[in-house]
């Protein structure tokens, strides 16, 4: 989705589509830090 998002904003220069391209790599990075905090939790015990 966010490579998608990525060349819709390199073609057409489009602010929305480049803030959604951010948006969308915010997301993922706090879904990836929530998981490895489960994991950290789990090993942890």
């Amino acid at each position: 989705m966010r490579n998608f998002v990525w060349n819709c904003f390199q073609v057409t220069g489009s602010i929305d589509a480049y803030l959604l391209f951010k948006e969308l790599q915010t997301l993922e990075d706090v879904a990836e830090r929530a998981e490895q905090e489960e994991e950290g939790e789990e090993n942890c015990c």
